[in-house]
This record gives C-alpha cells, structure tokens and sequence, in this order.
C-alpha cells in the first residue's frame, strides 16, 4: 500500500493578502490559495484592518488548500505574517476593534512629542530599534487617548500571525521576533520592565504575552476549528516568526554573518550577528531570533517596487505584461544614457540607511535626446544603487540571497550583481515567507534533525546571476554620482516637499488666451 504524501502548511498573513501554501517533505509546493484583506485608511492617518476578517481570510485559505491536496497527510502548521501595529483583544478573545496596522500615521505628532523628552531614546535603547508611529508602544498610548474604555477592556496584544495562531489553538503567545518591535530588551531576550515605567505603561505590561521560542509547538488545532476547516484534530501549530524574519529562514540564512534581501514594496536588508553588541547602525532595525543570542539587524527602506509601477505607468504602459516593458529596459545599455534617477517616490520620504520623510524621487541628467526605456532602466538601476547603501551600511559579503516580487525580475537581479559586485542567489520557487514557518514546523514536530536540516530538506533549487567586471566598473562610477547628487538635493527635499503641497491644493487655472 502506497504512503501518503506528508504535508506541512505555511499561513502568511501579509498586509494585503492571506495565503496558505502546502509543502511536502521535499519541499515542493503542492497548493497554494490567497484571499485579499482591505486596508482600511482615514485622512487623520489611520491605517486598519478588521482581525476578523484576517481570520477568514486565513481559514478559507487553509479549507482550501485541504480540499485541493486531497488524502495527503498534513502534520503540523506553521504561521507567519505582518508586524508592528496594535492587534488588542479582550478577555473573551475579541478584538477590542480593527487593528492598528504598521501603516497607522495617528501617532505622527505624539512621535515627535516622544523624541523630545526622551520616551523614543528609551525604546531605542531597550529594544535597539529605532520607535515610528506604527510601533506599539506609541501606537497603545494614541489608541487610549482617543478611547480611554480602551485600557480596562484590553487583555492581550497579539500580533497577526499571534492572533492567528490564537484562533487555531486558543493559546495567547508571541516569539522575540515579533516582541522585539515592542518592549523586548533585544540583549537579553527578556521584556525590558524599566521601559514600563519609564513610558507610563506600567498597564501595559500586563497586555503583553509569553514569549516563546519560535520553533516550538505553541498549541494543538482545536476541535471546532479542525472541524470547520477539514484537518485532524490536535494537529500542531508552531509559534513562528514575524513575515520578513521568516523570509529569511525560507532562504536559508541562519547562520551568523549571513545576509538577504527582500525586494517588495518596501524594500528590507538584513544580516545575522552573534549578539546585539555586533549591530552596525543606530537607525536600523533589530530583531531577536529565538535562536540563542542572535540578532538580525536590518533596515528597510522605502524604494520598492512602487517606483517601477509608477514608471510603467507614466511612460504609458500600464497595460503592457512586465515581460514586454523590461524588453525596452534591457535593450538600454548599462548606465541609462547618463540618467540617474532617485528612488525616494514614497509619500512618506525615506528611513533607512537614513531618515528623512520630505525626501522625494528625481531623474538627473536628461536631455531631449534621452528616451523612455533609459528613463524605465534608470528606476531599476536607482534601486540598486538604495540597495547597495543598505548593503554597505550593514557590512555585507558574499552572495546576496533574495526574494520579494521584484527578484522576479531578471534585469533587476543582474543589475544587483553588477552594482553590488556579488552574486544575487533567487530561488526557483516562491513563498519563502510561508517556506520559513513549514521550515520551523518541520523541525518542531522532529521530522528534521533541526532547523538547519529543515532547510537543506525544504530549500528549493536556485537561480544565480553574476556581476560582470565592466558593467561593475561604470556602476561604481554611476554610484558615486548618485550619492553626490542625492546629497546636493537633500537641503532643497523640504521646499520641493513644501511646493508640492501647495500645487496640489490649487486647482489647474484656466487657459486665459482669447
């Protein structure tokens, strides 16, 4: 009698979509289903999502891929998903209200009301990451001032994957990766418990729950809920990790030194270090790995993806498949003609490897000979180049490992290489975030030796694209430009932030020719 396949599932909840991907042993995807969730904004700032709806979202995902794998044996689940933002439920396992995602600007004023007396420092210092609006710790204290029902009726703060996690099995935890974005002492591993009082919080410690380690069964599907989506009874959940901490487990970065890149619509550079004390920078983020001392410390900024929409689409082709478009961009030779162009098109300015939110996009160097496809390669080329910033800041070396919808792009991966002077390592196969939680379930439920032989086991073939010496050459010259010219704008960024505002609130006068 034939065996079935054994499957390990992989829940990632990311901001705009659920999926849930069925791996077998080997580590081939055998389903895959997504289920969009809405962002919910506001013009005070608000940005939300209903938490109930992330759970439906989640269960239909899971139902299915159940139904689509057939007889095959699922033996343990994994979750994964966004972080940051406040996810508060009640003592009966309610939400108190929609989540406060990583997105949510309400707290903008009171941010700079902490940078002054020193609240932020205090963060900073207990948890090695810099505090921004969409963070916890200011983000409770907004949520309060506008309801303050809100600290009575309050219990737990659980963060996506942990409210997932919670509606599967009942259990209220967490894992350092994702505590180390509130109050976790990122050196010792423990809740830092001077920040309560040193904030005002003393309340809130009593929100926060158990942290445990990431490759650990947190509980056992429950009855019901098995029921409902059609899995076995007492299946285990593993605790997890947040979704770019997982990212780099489903690409195999483990190990101390090592470095990965996700090409998304934000942008995330990360490298493991031993402890906290081998942290390179003040402003990037550091997030405990549950395994022993380590840390990942990355930054992330916002040049993604978005810049590349938004040139398809102003060059007017919006309606053209990215396959025909990158023609125009690969038949451009290497340097645009001269165009360089900076990547800093987000609304919200930049913040790593520096912090300045009036920062805006500019082309330089154009000339009425300068033609749309080096205006198109110039975005991919600009980047790189963000890119390389954040990958020298952190001290990369060696083959940069990548993921995220942009490393779908094999231009975009070359001109990596060629910028970065490194090989660009892409898996031939996608989901590494939900790759990375099955990694850890494999491990948890000991059908691998551990994580490191989870991954020799579920890591997918690769794609390798090496830097060419020429085009290094004049990349390093381009670079150099690019810098320079980034920095002569910087003083102007305010004023240009400033004239734009004011453009848009004026309406296009009529023509006054007769």
């Amino acid at each position: 009698m034939q065996s079935r396949t054994r499957i390990i599932l992989g829940v990632d909840a990311g901001t705009t979509s659920v999926k849930t991907v069925a791996f077998d042993l080997d580590g081939r995807i055998a389903s895959v289903s997504r289920s969009s969730v809405r962002v919910q904004r506001a013009e005070d700032g608000r940005a939300e999502a209903d938490m109930n709806h992330i759970w439906d979202a989640a269960a239909s995902t899971i139902a299915a891929v159940v139904d689509d794998i057939g007889d095959a044996e699922i033996v343990a689940i994994g979750v994964t998903g966004q972080g940051d933002g406040a996810w508060l439920v009640d003592a009966d396992g309610r939400p108190v209200g929609p989540a406060a995602l990583w997105l949510d600007g309400r707290a903008h004023e009171r941010l700079d009301d902490w940078l002054d007396d020193g609240r932020a420092a205090a963060v900073h210092q207990a948890t090695g990451s810099p505090l921004f609006s969409g963070a916890l710790p200011i983000l409770v204290d907004e949520l309060m001032a506008a309801d303050p029902t809100l600290r009575e009726r309050v219990t737990t703060q659980l963060n996506c994957k942990d409210w997932l996690r919670f509606k599967l099995t009942g259990r209220r935890a967490t894992d350092p990766s994702e505590a180390s974005r509130t109050y976790l002492d990122t050196a010792t591993g423990a809740y830092a418990e001077e920040l309560f009082p040193a904030l005002g919080q003393e309340h809130v410690r009593e929100y926060l729950p158990e942290v445990l380690d990431p490759q650990q069964i947190a509980g056992r599907l429950e009855p019901r809920v098995a029921a409902a989506l059609g899995l076995p009874e007492g299946l285990p959940v593993v605790v997890g990790v947040v979704d770019t901490a997982a990212a780099g487990i489903g690409l195999g970065v483990l190990d101390d030194g090592r470095g990965y890149a996700i090409l998304g619509t934000t942008s995330l550079v990360g490298i493991n270090h031993a402890s906290r004390a081998d942290v390179r920078s003040e402003s990037s983020i550091v997030l405990a790995t549950g395994r022993g001392t380590q840390v990942l410390e990355s930054m992330a900024p916002m040049t993604g993806t978005p810049n590349l929409d938004w040139v398809r689409a102003t060059l007017g082709l919006a309606d053209e498949d990215w396959v025909v478009v990158e023609k125009q961009a690969v038949a451009v030779a290497p340097g645009s003609g001269g165009v360089i162009y900076l990547p800093y098109g987000a609304p919200s300015g930049e913040r790593a490897p520096f912090f300045a939110p009036d920062a805006s996009a500019s082309w330089l160097g154009m000339s009425v000979t300068t033609t749309p496809g080096q205006l198109l390669r110039s975005v991919y080329e600009g980047l790189a180049f963000s890119l390389r910033e954040s990958t020298d800041a952190l001290g990369l070396e060696g083959p940069l490992l990548v993921c995220g919808g942009g490393s779908d792009s094999d231009l975009l991966c070359t001109i990596l290489a060629d910028v970065l002077a490194r090989d660009i390592v892409r898996q031939d196969q996608p989901e590494v975030g939900a790759r990375g939680v099955a990694m850890l379930a494999m491990a948890a439920v000991g059908l691998a030796d551990d994580l490191h032989d989870a991954s020799r086991r579920l890591t997918p073939s690769t794609t390798t694209f090496s830097p060419d010496a020429a085009r290094t050459a004049l990349y390093d010259d381009a670079y150099a430009l690019f810098l320079a010219t980034r920095d002569a704008l910087r003083p102007h960024w305010g004023g240009l932030r400033r004239l734009r505002e004011s453009a848009e609130q004026h309406p296009a006068p009529e023509s006054s020719a007769h």
